[in-house]
């Protein structure tokens, strides 16, 4: 490859965005971050990797903190001392990771605002996955047979809701807003595997430029 690029995705719950980053890693023979982020943040911080699983991608509910922060907290450092809600130490901590990572190469990064973090790096692609409703409950209902079909609507809502609060709230921009990423799919369209293609294709352009 010509250069380096790194592929950040946002994406719906039940749209397949892991999945499809996980493809597109795959074609384009480059690593790729999600769950791994939270055991280095752990690592750096020196913190209880399980207490920040259960917090990772959930907004800190601090009043008092977020308006001493201003609208987000990024660029900040790991010096306010114990007091700091553990989610806002999480995000801190996987923000540095995340631009450790871009400096080492090309990857896929999955979530945590990546395309945010990111935003004063060079060669880096942002994704936004979406999909139709009832795609998505198909989806969800077979990766997660336990939740039962007249909940599954209301999982989805939920789980999109706390993605858009802890992006909205770190970042101070909107969660899905078209203007925030290079390009949005609908996964319904072509599937996991045609928009993984798709995905790849375009880096594919961009790195050989």
């Amino acid at each position: 490859m010509a250069k380096k690029i790194i592929i950040t995705i946002a994406r719906q719950y039940g749209s397949g965005g892991r999945e499809i980053g996980e493809k597109v890693a795959e074609l384009l023979n480059i690593p790729l971050f999600d769950k791994q982020l939270i055991a280095d943040a752990a690592s750096k911080g020196n913190l209880n990797e399980e207490v920040l699983r259960k917090t990772d991608e959930t907004a800190a509910n601090s009043l008092l903190y977020t308006l001493a922060m201003g609208s987000n907290v990024v660029g900040t450092t790991m010096h306010f001392g114990y007091k700091m809600p553990i989610n806002d130490k999480l995000f801190i901590l996987q923000s540095e990771v995340i631009k450790e990572y871009a400096q080492r190469g090309s990857c896929v990064i999955i979530g945590r605002c990546s395309d945010y973090v990111l935003r004063e790096e060079e060669n880096v692609f942002r994704i936004f996955i979406y999909g139709d409703l009832e795609h998505r409950k198909e989806r969800v209902k077979e990766r997660h047979p336990e939740i039962k079909s007249s909940q599954i609507i209301d999982v989805i809502n939920k789980t999109d809701r706390r993605r858009a609060s802890y992006y909205n709230f770190y970042t101070g921009n909107k969660w899905g807003k078209y203007d925030n990423y290079d390009i949005a799919i609908n996964s319904s369209t072509l599937g996991i595997n045609g928009t993984a293609e798709m995905i790849a294709n375009c880096a594919r352009q961009l790195i050989e430029e």
